[in-house]
């Protein structure tokens, strides 16, 4: 696969013929070698990710405070001596109704007791992963379980809610006390993994700088077990916790009104959709950045234990705390919400899906799990590619001749149908697309002039 005559333009033929083994160019060698060390500063470098680190958690308090106290609206001191009052008060919602209790901490921590259980012991199809240049070209192996894993732990929740040990609408009426505890996970597993990395001479890709350094990571692929604990948080704590909150929410709602709310159908739904995509296309994620070149730092661990599954669902917490005649829609805005979900889902599944192929095919281990659904055009047979110096192809067919991110195109707008802005995705785009630069030089400009947007095509 090193760089040869193909280099110079797209070619249509099967890949699937690929050899297991990938050996880059000697350019490629190089260049993956720069990509792997600390060269610059991200976010804004230390203090940036100290305002990170602070600040967010700070928003997160803020916004669930308005969102629950004061009826969605933004609240704010209105002169310099209100400032005081003002924080007072804030301090207040937080002390009382955010507060670590018992029951936050148990089950919270059970959770994630019982996910790690179900991801030790579930059966589950073995995934190659890409090539990691910091192992040498090393490939590694992941257990899918998660479709096992999410619908174990759903017939658990529905056995304890029907028999009475565990009430699902508890979830959402203790929603504060379980994000500080989630919060308390996230500092927590950030900086014990960073002690416990270099204390066993793990770490890689440091700057030098404590702060910095806890929030990118310093370990790469953290495993306990069969369990690649990277993987297992992307997937098997945020999108449960999104899902369970939405039943949650309509669980509340059956037993205030004795009826489900399309709104809040809606948005079981959509988190359903979304859970599911993660488990039964589990196979894929090995083959992601996330995967094979983002270390397990604050950053990730954070967002996952706590980012995610308490921000992306204030829908649901207002629906739940309010009267539905506040936010009820007309039926053909029910078509239009429901066909918009569903559409962008489509994009979505099968783009992430399209990317995730290619790669296996190129790697030559394609393989089929009969996991539900399976959308039609998830895999493209003989694509275009680019063939780059570096020894890696670049897809250009598919969903990914209109645009270089037409996954998160689709996110974006299953996220303004849940009424979340999904701005997170905008900064990790630049950073994807300033890696490719380096990584492909020249090979990128071509791609770029082939696949000439960014994300909307004919926009940007």
């Amino acid at each position: 696969m090193a760089a040869g005559s193909e280099s110079e333009g797209l070619r249509q033929r099967p890949v699937t013929t690929v050899a297991r083994v990938f050996v880059p160019s000697v350019e490629g060698r190089k260049k993956d070698k720069l990509l792997d060390k600390h060269d610059q500063y991200e976010f804004g470098g230390p203090w940036g990710v100290v305002a990170i680190m602070s600040g967010f958690p700070i928003l997160m308090y803020y916004l669930w405070i308005c969102l629950v106290f004061y009826d969605g609206q933004l609240v704010y001191p209105t002169s310099t001596e209100g400032i005081r009052p003002f924080l007072q008060q804030m301090w207040s919602h937080v002390r009382e109704d955010a507060s670590p209790n018992a029951y936050a901490w148990k089950v919270y921590s059970g959770l994630i007791a019982y996910e790690l259980l179900l991801a030790w012991i579930m059966p589950g199809y073995m995934q190659e992963g890409l090539p990691v240049p910091s192992l040498g070209y090393k490939t590694l192996m992941y257990k899918c379980n998660a479709v096992f894993s999410v619908y174990g732990t759903i017939i658990t929740a529905a056995i304890l809610h029907t028999t009475g040990i565990f009430r699902m609408t508890d979830i959402i009426d203790n929603f504060g006390h379980l994000m500080t505890v989630a919060m308390i996970y996230g500092f927590g597993v950030s900086f014990g993994m960073y002690f416990l990395t270099v204390a066993t001479g793990n770490q890689i890709r440091m700057s030098g700088n404590f702060i910095y350094d806890v929030f990118m990571g310093a370990c790469l692929n953290p495993r306990i077990g069969p369990v690649d604990l990277k993987m297992w948080l992307e997937v098997r704590i945020p999108w449960v916790i999104v899902f369970f909150m939405s039943v949650s929410g309509a669980c509340k709602q059956y037993e205030q009104f004795g009826y489900v709310t399309p709104n809040m159908a809606f948005m079981c739904l959509a988190t359903w959709l979304y859970l599911n995509a993660c488990a039964k296309g589990e196979e894929c994620i090995p083959q992601t950045w996330d995967m094979f070149h983002e270390k397990w730092g604050f950053l990730v661990i954070f967002w996952n234990f706590a980012g995610v599954p308490f921000s992306y669902i204030y829908s649901v917490v207002y629906m739940a705390s309010h009267d539905p005649a506040k936010y009820r829609f007309s039926t053909p805005i029910y078509v239009m919400l429901f066909t918009t979900l569903l559409t962008a889902y489509y994009i979505w599944d099968t783009s992430m899906s399209q990317k995730s192929r290619f790669k296996m095919q190129t790697q030559g281990i394609l393989a089929y799990r009969k996991t539900f659904p399976q959308l039609p055009w998830g895999t493209i047979k003989n694509p275009s590619y680019i063939q780059t110096a570096h020894g890696n192809r670049l897809l250009t067919d598919g969903w990914w001749k209109y645009s270089r991110k037409p996954n998160y195109v689709a996110d974006w707008i299953m996220s303004f149908t849940w009424g979340v802005v999904q701005v997170v995705l905008i900064h990790r785009c630049g950073r994807d697309f300033e890696r490719c630069a380096v990584k492909y030089g020249k090979d990128w400009e071509r791609y770029c002039s082939v696949v000439k947007y960014k994300f909307i095509p004919g926009i940007y």
